[in-house]
């Protein structure tokens, strides 16, 4: 948001269907919940609500793979109306993956026949919930069964295919049958972008950067289109230079997130080393452990971690910490993590790091103190850190707006 008051500009928010949903998914937040803790940033910064857009992402039966299709398709649905009826108004309409009971193609996916129907199946409950109300704007909707796994990938990777021209035309022809068989046509008509593999992705210390000469005759295809773009998912640590060539190609819709939160706990870290370097010869002083609590946190739950990372204990150990895939990001909430960092506040606001020690760890940020940009506070020291990486994103889509027009 303080990119976008920056800049002027609107600021699409998305929230993941594991992260977000009907009971509390991963972060505690239901839909609602949801919208009302964004809508209470913005009235802090005086940022205006209208100026922020909510997506949904992956939504749909994500979150209950494990389960028989019809138990996960009930739970979709109800995910559904949960974000449309809190005021969600940009749905991607995810059924790519397999439920419990359901056949498999012979790549060992969903076929797509089935992926496309249960689509179209979920949109037809957006619609329902859109008409019964009347102070929503209709509901914009992103299709597309390729879709990258939500946070990185899982596994050491290797040379990613770009989607195929013959696939993504199919795969749009089919969910407009699907669509049109149930009536949809009205909501076909908002369907914005579709999601496709631009041979973009990053692992744990891994990343694949864009190569657009592989995805020209995905670029030229969608320009066939006067309502689609693509949405590129997994656009986390690319080049400034590869995210603008993305826009450029269509893939104008470009998603991230570990990135940011990469770069807040690059924040942190530094601000742990600060403390140590500054108060931890001053016996009045105890330091915040925030770096133990986290590991602390994440050995004693490991569910959000153990299937992303591999290799012997001082590996993991590593990944723990360092990891692009930034699993950390989970376990800052833990309310022994949340006491830590709060500790790490409250002893460098009482007795702020010395300028020199800002220049050793938090360097860009020293300058931008000692230009009069920020203050040598801890609030506006992490913003800014988050804020190298918004630019990055603020200024390949404007500049790629800029030359298209």
């Amino acid at each position: 948001m303080l990119q976008a008051k920056k800049n002027h500009s609107t600021i699409l928010i998305e929230a993941t269907s594991n992260q977000v949903d009907q009971f509390g998914g991963y972060t505690g937040m239901t839909p609602t919940v949801f919208v009302a803790y964004c809508r209470e940033i913005a009235r802090l910064l005086s940022f205006p609500f209208e100026k922020v857009i909510l997506g949904g992402d992956h939504l749909g039966p994500n979150a209950w793979q494990c389960q028989n299709s019809k138990t996960a398709m009930a739970n979709a649905a109800e995910l559904m109306r949960a974000y449309l009826r809190a005021g969600f108004s940009k749905i991607h309409l995810d059924a790519s993956m397999r439920c419990a009971d359901d056949p498999a193609d012979e790549h060992g996916v969903l076929p797509i026949e089935i992926a496309v129907e249960r689509s179209a199946a979920l949109c037809k409950i957006c619609e329902e919930v859109f008409t019964s109300q009347t102070d929503f704007e209709p509901p914009v909707y992103v299709i597309g069964t390729e879709v990258p796994i939500p946070g990185g990938a899982k596994e050491q990777l290797g040379d990613l295919a770009v989607t195929r021209v013959d696939d993504l035309e199919k795969t749009i022809e089919m969910t407009r049958q699907a669509f049109l068989a149930k009536g949809l046509t009205s909501a076909w008509e908002r369907v914005i972008a579709v999601v496709v593999q631009p041979g973009v992705e990053f692992g744990d210390d891994t990343i694949i950067e864009y190569d657009r000469l592989k995805t020209k005759e995905l670029a030229g295809f969608i320009q066939g289109f006067n309502h689609l773009i693509y949405e590129a998912h997994s656009t986390d640590y690319q080049q400034p230079e590869a995210l603008r060539q993305l826009v450029e190609d269509g893939f104008a819709i470009l998603k991230v997130g570990p990135w940011l939160t990469f770069a807040f706990r690059e924040a942190v870290f530094a601000l742990a080393n600060m403390e140590r370097e500054w108060l931890g010869c001053q016996k009045s002083v105890t330091l915040s452990g925030i770096l133990d609590a986290l590991e602390t946190a994440m050995i004693t739950n490991p569910k959000y971690w153990q299937h992303h990372y591999h290799g012997d204990e001082a590996r993991q150990i590593y990944a723990r910490r360092y990891s692009y895939s930034d699993r950390i990001r989970y376990y800052w909430t833990v309310a022994e993590v949340s006491e830590a960092l709060n500790s790490l506040i409250a002893n460098l606001t009482e007795q702020p790091a010395p300028m020199t020690l800002l220049s050793q760890f938090m360097p860009a940020q020293y300058q931008a103190v000692k230009a009069g940009h920020i203050a040598n506070r801890l609030e506006e020291l992490i913003h800014h850190k988050i804020m190298e990486i918004t630019e990055v994103y603020s200024t390949a889509t404007r500049s790629a707006t800029s030359i298209a027009n």
